[in-house]
C-alpha cells in the first residue's frame, strides 16, 4: 500500500469524513467547555467514546499508573481516531469492491 492509498482511505471517503467530523466536533465542544466552564468535569469522555474500541486497549496499557499525562492522552486519542478512520475507509472501499489485490480491472464497454 502506498502513502497515497493510506491517505485516500483515511481522509478521502464519505464515511471517514463523517467520522472525523463527528470526532472533531466532540473535541471542539470538549475544548470549549474546558476553557470556559468553571468545572469541566468529565467532558473529555465524549471524544474518548468516539474512539472507544482502540482507546480502551490504550488505556489498559497504562492502567496501573493512574491518570496519564495530558499530552499522552491526546496523542493516543489522535492515533486511535486515525487508525479507526483508516479501518472504516478500508471497509467502505472493500464493500464497494475497489480493493482487489493482484487482479487487473477489465475494461467496460
Amino acid at each position: 500500500m502506498t502513502a497515497r492509498t493510506l491517505v485516500r482511505l483515511t481522509f478521502a471517503n464519505p464515511a471517514s469524513l463523517i467520522y472525523l467530523g463527528l470526532v472533531g466536533a466532540a473535541v471542539a465542544v470538549a475544548t470549549a467547555v474546558t476553557l470556559f466552564a468553571p468545572d469541566p468535569g468529565f467532558v473529555w469522555v465524549l471524544p474518548a467514546l468516539c474512539a472507544f474500541p482502540l482507546v480502551l486497549f490504550m488505556g489498559l496499557a497504562h492502567s496501573g499508573d493512574g491518570q496519564p499525562e495530558t499530552w499522552l492522552f491526546v496523542t493516543e486519542l489522535v492515533l486511535c481516531v486515525l487508525i479507526q478512520s483508516l479501518v472504516l475507509g478500508t471497509i467502505v472501499e472493500a464493500s464497494r469492491g475497489r480493493l482487489r489485490r493482484g487482479t487487473p480491472r477489465t475494461p467496460t464497454s
